[in-house]
C-alpha cells in the first residue's frame, strides 16, 4: 500500500510514524507531523508520540552511496543504551548489505514506549522498542548475555525478513521472518563478541526451547511447518541455524539466502512460502549432509550424546595419546512428545579437546583439535595423537545438536591408568 500519515499530537511532543517527515507546524495550540514514504509498504504500520530527545547518527555503506540515517527517540533520563542501540544498527547494516541484499529505506528510528509491555517491534525503518528490555536494561555485566544488541539487531533485521521477504500466511510462515532474524542478528553478535561469547547465548536458546516443547499444550511441529510457537521460532530456529552454519558454513548458507532473497523479495501475492526458502537450503547442503537438514527443519530431532571416559597418556615422543569413549543417540519425537530412536545412526559430529590458556588476564577455553567424525553406532572409542595435554574432550563440545543433557558432552580429561 501507498503510505502517508498526518498525525497531531500536544505541543510539546513528537509523533511519528513510518515514512519521511515531509511537514511540521502548530495550529490552534497542536502541533502537526506528515509522514509519506516513498514506496508501497505492508498494511503495518504503527503510530507513537511522546516527549521525546532524539539523538542523530548516519551509517555510511563500505562501498560508498548514499548514508542512512539513524534517529533514536528516548526520554531524556534514560539514555543509558542509546549509544549501543546505535552501534547495533550500525553493525547490522554493515552484514546484512553485504551478505544479503541492500537496505530499502533511507532510516532507521528506534522509539521507546513505557513498559507496559515488554518487546520490540519492526515496522517499516521504525522500531517501536520497550523501555523495560532496551532503555533502562542493564547491560553493563561483561558476563551477561548483551540483549539491547541482540534485539536491536534482530529488529533490524526484520528490514530485510519480513519486510522484503514477505511470508504467506500458512504453516511455516515464521521461519522467514522470525527464525531467519534470529539467524542474522546471531551473526551480527558473534562478529561483535567474537565466538566464545555464542555458547552461553546457544544454551539459553536452548533452554527456552526445551522448556516451551515441555510446556506444549496441543502439538509441537517441525520448524518448517511451525505456525508460531515462539519457543520453536525463535529458540529452536537459533539452534538451528547457527548449527547449519557450523556444518555447511556461513558463506554458502548467506549465498543461499541472498539467493532467496533475490528471488522474492517485494513480492505481490501469492507470496514465498517456507517450502521454497527449503529448497534453497537443500541446493545449499552438501550430500552427507542432507540428513541434517531434514533432522532439524522437517522433523523433531533429539540427540543423547555424552562422553563416557577421557583420557590421555604422554608419549614417548613428547605428543599426547587421548583416548574417547563416546555414545551418540539419535531420537525422534511426534509432536506429543513420544519418542523412537533412530533405526539408523550415520550421523557427522563433532568431537573436540580443549585448553586453557591465559589472554590478557583471563582464562579463555580454546580447542586443539574439533572436528567431524562420523558415529554409525551407539557407542564409539576416538583416538587422537595432540600436541599439548587437553584439559577436557568430548563430543559435540560446542552443542550444535539438540541434546537435553548437554553438561555430559563433554568430561574433564583424566590420565590413563
Amino acid at each position: 500500500m501507498k503510505f502517508s500519515a498526518t498525525v497531531s499530537t500536544a505541543p510539546d511532543q513528537i509523533a511519528v510514524a513510518p515514512g519521511y517527515l515531509q511537514e511540521e507546524w502548530l495550529d490552534s495550540g497542536r502541533r502537526y507531523f506528515r509522514y509519506e514514504m516513498d514506496a508501497p509498504i505492508l498494511n503495518f504500520w504503527s503510530i507513537l508520540s511522546a516527549d521525546y530527545t532524539v539523538k542523530r547518527d548516519e551509517w555510511r555503506p563500505a562501498s560508498g552511496g548514499e548514508p542512512v540515517a539513524i534517529e533514536i527517540f528516548y526520554h531524556d533520563a534514560h539514555e543509558y543504551n542509546v549509544d549501543k542501540m546505535i552501534q547495533a544498527i550500525k553493525e547490522s547494516l554493515d552484514y546484512f548489505t553485504v551478505e544479503f541484499s541492500p537496505y530499502q529505506h533511507r532510516q532507521v528510528r528506534i522509539l521507546e514506549f513505557p513498559q507496559y509491555a515488554s518487546f520490540a517491534q519492526a515496522f517499516p525503518n521504525t522500531i517501536p522498542y520497550s523501555e523495560s528490555i532496551g532503555f533502562i536494561a542493564d547491560a553493563s555485566a561483561e558476563e551477561d548475555i548483551d540483549f539491547v544488541f541482540y534485539v536491536t539487531a534482530h529488529e533490524v533485521a526484520h528490514q530485510w525478513w519480513a519486510h522484503q521477504v514477505i511470508g504467506a500466511n500458512v504453516q511455516g510462515a515464521t521461519l522467514m521472518s522470525e527464525s531467519l532474524s534470529q539467524y542474522s542478528s546471531l551473526m551480527v553478535m558473534e562478529r561483535h563478541y567474537g565466538p566464545q561469547k555464542m555458547p552461553k547465548f546457544l544454551q539459553y536458546e536452548l533452554n527456552g526451547y526445551l522448556r516451551g516443547r515441555g510446556g506444549e499444550t496441543i502439538e509441537e511441529l517441525p520448524l518448517l511447518l511451525n505456525e508460531g510457537q515462539q519457543y520453536i521460532r525463535y529458540q529452536k530456529a537459533s539452534l538451528v541455524f547457527f548449527a547449519l552454519k557450523e556444518y555447511i558454513g556461513e558463506a554458502a548458507l548467506n549465498e543461499a539466502l541472498r539467493d532467496y532473497i533475490a528471488e522474492v523479495a517485494f513480492q505481490e501475492p501469492p507470496y514465498t512460502i517456507s517450502t521454497e526458502l527449503y529448497e534453497h537450503l537443500k541446493r545449499a547442503t552438501p550430500e552427507r549432509f542432507q540428513y541434517l537438514l531434514a533432522d532439524m527443519f522437517e522433523k523433531i530431532t533429539l540427540y543423547d550424546n555424552r562422553t563416557i571416559s577421557a583420557t590421555v597418556r604422554e608419549r614417548d615422543d613428547g605428543k599426547f595419546e587421548l583416548t574417547l569413549e563416546l555414545q551418540a543417540r539419535k531420537l525422534y519425537a511426534d509432536g506429543k512428545g513420544n519418542e523412537t530412536e533412530a533405526e539408523q545412526l550415520d550421523d557427522w559430529i563433532e568431537v573436540g579437546a580443549y585448553v586453557e590458556r591465559e589472554v590478557e588476564g583471563e582464562k579463555v577455553e580454546e580447542p586443539i583439535y574439533l572436528e567431524l567424525h562420523r558415529f554409525d553406532g551407539s557407542e564409539s572409542t576416538v583416538t587422537l595423537v595432540l600436541d599439548e595435554r587437553p584439559l577436557e574432550a568430548g563430543i559435540d563440545p560446542r552443542n550444535l545438536l539438540i541434546d537435553r543433557a548437554p553438561r555430559d558432552n563433554r568430561r574433564k580429561v583424566e590420565d590413563a591408568g
